[in-house]
């Protein structure tokens, strides 16, 4: 401050002392003297401009100052989060707007104030612990509080981080509404747990994969298939049956390229190595952008619902009894045997088959005996043709036979006809041996003897109906019964 003084009496006195001598000097020659004097006059005179850099530059940076502190009181008050210097007893000495409006009351009305106040009461004690904490042991502390701002019912959730100054006479507390980050928080809980109880819930297995098919979740029951061995980061095709891996990794990448779930049925090896029949459905969660984050797949073991499926369409179209095809599935056949004959030209055969004597066996030994006999028979019968032709059970102890795809000429298709009949007629009349439980639970040996009337009939293209053709094979066997049973009979179009 003395050089501040001290500048501008310089600068009135060098002036007077200059306009003196130039007065004096008039036209008077420059003599020695004057020119020392002018020279130690430029000397002061730099030197006095140095001096004068020299306080401007000091000027410069106390405007600095001024200007950076200006900044930092700016930073601090329109800082979008809330500060606060309070007391040990929590007594609000400083805040910035931000603060002011987390409490919503004007800054003048809440210094002086207990910041305490407006915290929750269930939150109240575990703050003032907080404040306590952080005088004594003067580090930087933080923790999640309930405010009650005033005019306001529904409390707030902040996240407070404290420190105390070096004489920790005051606390510094920087306050951070994060009452829509928890309520996000909970609600990704809540989402998490209700995902967790369908999950665990749900009759099938569900697994989370990423890009790459690599199991992140698993559902517990999912781990029961691999022995409770822990499956995250595992890849989910692994153990997909060879066979059926390169469909199912296919369909995966097709998900996560398109953003659309799948359905997919494969074979999947257990643990203990078992073969199980799977039913997958896939779906997609997508990331804010739209891209396929995750794919969830929901797994079902469908081995025993194929079984049965299998097993009831196995029964409807077979007898129960001898396991061969029944009347429906007869005549499907027959008539794909007609149309095959029309497009070949070669003639098919039907035989009718009704066994001899069959009564007797009932009669004598019951029921049991008598499905014995009828299963023994079957076996027979489908021994005697080709992989091509079909066996059925027409009912009660009638069979048909269809031979397919013979000869284009009448009289060699009858010849091969003719050869199946007598090889069939022949295997029926070999003898039975029924074993037959008896009453006490002992085993009863039955020897029967039984015998078969056999009709044939020839049939070409579409020349008679299916009904017309079944109608001349059962004329043609009771012809064989009624001349002496235990042969076989024909009859043609």
């Amino acid at each position: 401050m003395s050089k501040n003084k001290a500048a501008p009496a310089l600068t009135v006195e060098l002036r007077r002392c200059a306009e003196q001598r130039l007065a004096q000097w008039g036209e008077i020659s420059v003599t020695a003297e004057i020119h020392a004097d002018l020279l130690k006059l430029v000397h002061e005179l730099q030197v006095f401009q140095i001096e004068l850099e020299m306080q401007n530059e000091a000027l410069r940076a106390a405007q600095a100052e001024i200007e950076d502190g200006q900044r930092f009181t700016d930073l601090y008050e329109f800082a979008p989060v809330g500060y606060f210097s309070v007391g040990a007893d929590s007594s609000i000495r400083l805040l910035n707007q931000a603060g002011a409006s987390l409490l919503r009351l004007p800054s003048p009305q809440l210094k002086g104030q207990y910041l305490a106040t407006y915290v929750a009461a269930d939150s109240r004690s575990a703050f003032n612990a907080f404040i306590a904490r952080v005088f004594s042991q003067g580090c930087h502390e933080a923790c999640e509080i309930s405010l009650c701002p005033g005019g306001r019912a529904e409390p707030i959730v902040v996240l407070v981080e404290a420190v105390a100054d070096a004489q920790r006479r005051v606390c510094n507390l920087a306050i951070t509404d994060i009452s829509a980050r928890k309520r996000v928080e909970d609600n990704l809980r809540d989402q998490k747990d209700f995902f967790r109880l369908i999950a665990e819930n749900i009759d099938g297995f569900v697994a989370v994969l990423d890009h790459e098919g690599r199991r992140i979740y698993n559902s517990p029951s999912y781990a029961e298939l691999f022995g409770g061995r822990d499956l995250i980061g595992t890849v989910s095709f692994a153990e997909v049956h060879p066979a059926d891996r390169e469909r199912v990794e296919q369909t995966f990448c097709e998900t996560v390229a398109t953003g659309e779930g799948q359905h997919l049925e494969y074979r999947f090896v257990r643990a203990d190595g078992r073969v199980r029949l799977m039913e997958s459905h896939g779906g997609v969660v997508l990331d804010g952008e739209g891209r396929v984050k995750y794919v969830v797949v929901v797994t079902h073991d469908i081995t025993e619902r194929q079984e049965a499926d299998e097993k009831i369409h196995h029964l409807a179209f077979h007898d129960p009894l001898t396991q061969l095809p029944n009347r429906l599935t007869l005549s499907d056949r027959l008539q794909h045997a007609m149309a095959a004959s029309k497009r070949s030209g070669r003639y098919g055969a039907l035989l009718f088959l009704d066994l001899d004597h069959f009564k007797p066996v009932n009669d004598a030994h019951g029921h049991v005996a008598g499905d014995l006999l009828l299963v023994q028979a079957a076996e027979r019968i489908a021994k005697c043709v080709r992989e091509m032709d079909t066996v059925a059970r027409f009912g009660g102890d009638e069979f048909v036979v269809m031979l397919g795809e013979l000869d284009v000429d009448y009289a060699p298709s009858l010849a091969q006809a003719e050869l199946v009949a007598e090889k069939i007629r022949a295997a029926i009349a070999e003898p039975y041996f029924l074993d037959i439980k008896a009453s006490d639970g002992s085993r009863q040996p039955v020897v029967h003897h039984c015998t078969a009337s056999i009709g044939v009939t020839l049939f070409l293209d579409h020349e008679c109906s299916e009904e017309e053709v079944l109608k001349l094979a059962d004329i043609a066997m009771y012809r064989a019964k009624e001349a002496g049973r235990d042969r076989v009979s024909y009859t043609n179009q």
